[in-house]
């Protein structure tokens, strides 16, 4: 029998490098087959005249979602993560620990691995991401210090070994005694080494990105800023060519003119678009959890007591939408840094983070209030 091919016309599709409208993009099973003009597609087409079509977006680094968060150390938590993630038109994650205790950081990560190796109901778990731990305390923001631990040989390959092929990013403060040496281990192993939460100067990360580093955890946050004598971090993150860097575009851990500068210094091409989103998304204001650090959302705003910036409510579609409204960047690029930039990073680009023949069906049709109003995985309609 012959695979059904689907048949789907919105009113624009973003691939990677242009905006088609009066197109039609083709499923067959599980992959895009082919994207033909509208003239030549059948009666039996899909028309959604006032929708657009975008790839499945990739968020690097999320915590949680409606009450959930990975460092639950359950299986459930993230598969709650997967489908609320899914109706904002996220269709895959790294599932991303906060700094607490060894054993509870073991336990999730045991479960991410877990959860890797299984299709979710709604996002796909693409790995697993550890921040925390390895922070130092002047930029600590929402981490508590008291369960920092050393850049050791033995508690990276504890956690490689649990998250069982999962493990693909840890976030560490290049500083810290080990540092170099940890981000060479970790490279070797195949794991991404992000910067951040730390108060490294510009010589510190140029040497951590010389050996292996790829980049820096929500730039400008968590980590030591520009000075006109002292570059420091984010300074060394933007001037270097290959560093990734991760935004967080939600109005308030960034004013738009920094992310004016972001965009002119790296391009579209080392910007990659995360939610750092915590366990209060897509809940109301009111006291939550992070980790072992206790947390207020007033007006959607998530902050320690002290008054630290506690990761975001924020979702990806939204930062797609701000990066563009508030930055004037390009839409199709705020789109690529939300889909085929986290992808690439992973190394996943052949099958995931754009509308491409070949590639796998993940996409979503969105108004014109970038509100999502239906997703697909794998080429099937899920809402």
């Amino acid at each position: 029998m012959l695979e059904q091919l689907r048949y789907i016309r919105p009113r624009r599709i973003y691939t990677p490098t242009s905006v088609l409208e009066a197109h039609v993009a083709v499923i067959k099973g599980e992959r895009f087959h082919a994207i033909i003009p509208a003239a030549e597609a059948p009666d039996n087409t899909e028309c959604y005249s006032n929708l657009d079509m975008w790839p499945g977006l990739i968020d690097l680094h999320i915590h949680g979602r409606e009450g959930c968060d990975v460092i639950d150390g359950k299986l459930s938590s993230i598969e709650t993560i997967s489908t609320s993630l899914l109706k904002h038109g996220v269709t895959g994650f790294l599932a991303t620990t906060v700094t607490t205790t060894w054993p509870q950081t073991i336990a999730a990560m045991k479960v991410i691995g877990a959860a890797y190796k299984q299709k979710m109901p709604g996002a796909q778990v693409l790995g697993g991401y550890s921040e925390g731990l390895f922070f130092s305390e002047k930029h600590k923001g929402a981490h508590n210090e008291a369960f920092f631990k050393p850049l050791d040989e033995a508690l990276i390959d504890e956690m490689i070994s649990a998250a069982d092929g999962a493990l693909k990013a840890v976030a560490l403060a290049p500083e810290k005694a080990n540092g170099v040496k940890m981000t060479q281990y970790l490279s070797k192993h195949g794991v991404r080494v992000m910067l951040g939460h730390c108060d490294a100067d510009f010589a510190q990360t140029n040497a951590a990105l010389a050996h292996g580093a790829c980049g820096g955890v929500h730039v400008f946050n968590g980590m030591r800023g520009i000075h006109h004598r002292e570059p420091g971090c984010a300074g060394a993150l933007l001037l270097d060519s290959q560093a990734l860097v991760e935004v967080i575009a939600d109005g308030i851990h960034l004013h738009p003119a920094i992310l004016q500068l972001i965009y002119r210094l790296k391009g579209q091409h080392k910007v990659a678009l995360i939610s750092d989103c915590i366990n209060a998304g897509g809940l109301k204001d009111g006291e939550y959890q992070l980790g072992e650090m206790p947390v207020v959302v007033k007006d959607g705003v998530a902050k320690t007591h002290s008054g630290s910036l506690a990761g975001s409510t924020l979702t990806l579609e939204k930062a797609v939408k701000n990066l563009a409204e508030l930055a004037n960047i390009p839409l199709l690029e705020a789109i690529n840094m939300a889909s085929l930039v986290p992808a690439t990073y992973l190394n996943m680009d052949n099958e995931l983070g754009s509308i491409e023949v070949g590639k796998i069906a993940h996409f979503s049709l969105l108004d014109d209030a970038f509100q999502v109003q239906h997703a697909n995985l794998f080429g099937k309609q899920i809402f």
